[in-house]
């Protein structure tokens, strides 16, 4: 990782209270960084049954410590997936909020937060746009809680990468990569093509992570490095200045 650039690894949550010394010790005097951890937690936050809703709370709080102890971003949290029973909508986002709001709290005393991820709907509709999920972060008035976007779910939900990342602004402090079509390695799809988010994330200031999350169909040793070149490639073409958003017709200007 590090001789191709990287600087963040992303871990999951599962037992990582129980490996808090292995990761701080295989990351001495390397570049490497904790980026974010990915879920790991039992239960869901808007589940019908009010135990299962209490049981993620909890063990979200236990990955959230060890996430703040390895200087983490953030733990990254899906309200629901599909197949899990839920709330009705409204309710649902009701006490998402106040759950989050608890969360939000305890991640901040752990100098961490929550990220809100969006995913596409063939795996969740109860949140599927950045916009909806920083709505849902101001509605917490917590510092513990912001939002994460994720380019391979933004590619079939999103009208716009710019305007989604633009939506998100300050709320955002993640985002997750990968190949636009079969979720493979940046390149191995025809046309990939991030330049248009690369040029939100310019102009919002963003200077946290963007972390693969993908598989690779060819070999890695030529496909991780070739995704890193295009990476860099792509961030500096989005280079272009973005002028200050008019709010009369709310259309940026390039």
């Amino acid at each position: 990782m590090e001789e191709h650039g990287f600087t963040g690894i992303e871990p999951h949550g599962g037992n990582l209270a129980q490996r808090v010394d292995e990761f701080e010790k295989a990351l001495q005097n390397r570049n490497i960084r904790i980026s974010a951890v990915v879920a790991g937690f039992e239960g869901f936050l808007i589940a019908k049954d009010p135990e299962v809703r209490q049981q993620a709370t909890e063990s979200i709080k236990v990955i959230l410590e060890a996430a703040g102890a390895l200087g983490s971003e953030g733990l990254i949290v899906v309200p629901a997936f599909n197949r899990q029973e839920s709330l009705p909508y409204i309710e649902a986002r009701e006490v998402l909020v106040e759950k989050l709001q608890e969360l939000g709290a305890y991640a901040a005393q752990h100098n961490t937060r929550i990220l809100l991820e969006p995913l596409n709907r063939r795996e969740a509709w109860f949140l599927r746009l950045l916009a909806d999920a920083a709505a849902i972060s101001k509605d917490t008035e917590s510092e513990g809680v912001g939002v994460m976007g994720d380019f391979w779910h933004m590619t079939w939900e999103e009208t716009s990468d710019l305007g989604a990342i633009i939506s998100a602004g300050d709320y955002l402090h993640h985002m997750h990569i990968a190949s636009r079509k079969n979720r493979r390695m940046p390149g191995e799809d025809e046309g990939d093509n991030y330049i248009e988010g690369f040029k939100g994330l310019k102009h919002i200031n963003y200077q946290k992570y963007i972390s693969l999350e993908c598989g690779s169909e060819g070999d890695r040793r030529e496909t991780i490095p070739a995704a890193a070149k295009l990476m860099r490639e792509q961030w500096e073409e989005a280079s272009i200045t973005l002028k200050p958003i008019d709010h009369q017709n709310r259309h940026p200007q390039l």
